[in-house]
């Protein structure tokens, strides 16, 4: 329920979204990412699986062969744990590489780019003892429960069967020779990694069509919501609309005051209206002494007709003046022909009436 006693039955805009993604709160399952690296772990070492048993062959032969030429001293014992750790690093090297390049990707492909310290901050409210246990009994808590019972079944069933129909291959390994005994126990281990894998990935995929169902559940918003987050946005639309009334009227008085004085009217023919001035006496270049769109425009041509102000069509020249020339200016230099051919017909018409 929201503030006020109204449901959260509206979507989330896309402001609100976008404030929970800078606090680090997005759709995200945790378990697709670790079904797709174990995935990717597997591949790999079914990929490499012969390389590292042979290198490891090759090392642990040369470290039988030369283990003898090491002396009990704290030199000797430094330089076989070195050799060790090099030897260590590059066998583990690939899938370090892979882990980090294959968790980047699926962080990426399941929220993008996002970067926050909310997650980090501290908060006292976590450290509240009340508050931690009330978390224990929430339903997501329950849920996740669930969900964590119901893998370890469903993996612990499949690790079951794979070692059942197999038992008696396992029991040989007694009486096998070491590379033999790895084989045999690494095939098995990555068989097991393997199917596990596959059907936690599944039940990943489940789990992050839940987890996106949930986050927009928890983004939902009440109509009062996105009233008020429209008018932290936009703005009261009731203050505006009085806003934009007053600047109305004091557009239209400064247009009645600057009319009766306006040599010619240029239109666009109905959008937009602009009012030039022009005398030879008082200024060499004509000003544009009004303007207006719309309703405003409509109301500055009523005006030339009650002030016997002449209206001319122009359509490019009247939108040039709106847009370029601010009340109170002088035209631009590039438009002095246009406007020169516009008051020249004002006064033939007047030398006309004359």
């Amino acid at each position: 329920m929201a503030q006020g006693g109204q449901e959260k039955t509206e979507k989330a805009t896309p402001r609100k979204l976008l404030q929970a993604r800078r606090k680090g709160q997005v759709a995200k399952s945790s378990d697709l990412n670790a079904a797709v690296l174990m995935l990717a772990v597997v591949l790999l070492f079914y990929s490499i699986k012969q390389q590292q048993l042979s290198s490891m062959y090759k090392y642990f032969s040369w470290y039988l062969a030369n283990f003898t030429q090491y002396r009990e001293s704290q030199v000797s014992l430094m330089q076989l744990m070195v050799s060790f750790s090099i030897y260590y690093i590059k066998l583990m090297a690939p899938v370090l590489i892979v882990v980090v390049i294959v968790a980047l990707l699926i962080n990426f492909m399941q929220v993008g780019l996002v970067f926050s310290s909310e997650s980090i901050k501290p908060q006292l409210k976590r450290a509240n003892p009340i508050e931690g246990f009330k978390r224990i009994f929430t339903v997501r808590s329950l849920v996740e429960l669930a969900k964590n019972i119901f893998k370890l079944l469903v993996i612990g069933g499949i690790t079951y069967n794979l070692i059942s129909g197999r038992f008696n291959e396992l029991l040989l390994i007694f009486y096998a020779t070491p590379a033999m005994i790895f084989q045999t126990v690494s095939g098995f281990i990555l068989r097991i990694l393997g199917w596990g894998g596959i059907v936690y990935f599944a039940m990943a995929l489940l789990d992050y069509l839940y987890q996106r169902y949930e986050f927009q559940k928890s983004m939902r918003m009440s109509k009062q919501d996105i009233k008020d987050e429209y008018k932290q946005t936009e703005g009261d639309p009731l203050l505006k609309s009085k806003l934009r009334e007053m600047q109305r009227k004091m557009s239209l008085s400064r247009i009645r005051e600057e009319m009766p004085r306006a040599t010619v009217v240029v239109t666009n023919p109905t959008h937009f209206a602009v009012a030039l001035r022009y005398s030879e006496g008082d200024a060499d270049v004509p000003l544009v002494t009004a303007k207006g769109a719309d309703y405003l425009a409509l109301r500055m041509r009523e005006m030339a007709k009650e002030y016997n102000v002449p209206v001319i069509e122009q359509r490019e020249l009247a939108r040039l003046l709106y847009d370029r020339v601010e009340v109170g200016t002088e035209i631009p230099y590039e438009l002095y022909q246009s406007v020169a051919e516009i008051l020249a017909m004002v006064y033939k018409k007047k030398s006309l009436y004359l």
